[in-house]
């Protein structure tokens, strides 16, 4: 399995502890390991900027290893 240094090329993960997200549309929250946490920021940071590959690419790497954060934060 690569890491995510591999598949997200230049991704930073700055949180030392597991942290809580919150869902804005259904309210739910799911805690997500610090790797998770820059997968799911750069995810989103794409959104904001329109970049619809790295949202798909950020989408496929939760489903594959995290399903259950994906469908609270994703689907």
């Amino acid at each position: 399995m690569k890491t995510i240094f591999q598949v997200f090329p230049g991704i930073q993960v700055y949180d030392t502890e597991p942290v809580t997200v919150r869902n804005p549309f259904s309210g739910e929250s799911i805690e997500l390991t610090p790797e998770e946490v820059s997968v799911y920021d750069y995810l989103k940071g794409c959104e904001l900027v329109g970049d619809y590959a790295g949202v798909r690419k950020g989408i496929d790497w939760f489903s594959r290893n995290n399903p259950e954060a994906y469908m609270v934060l994703l689907d």
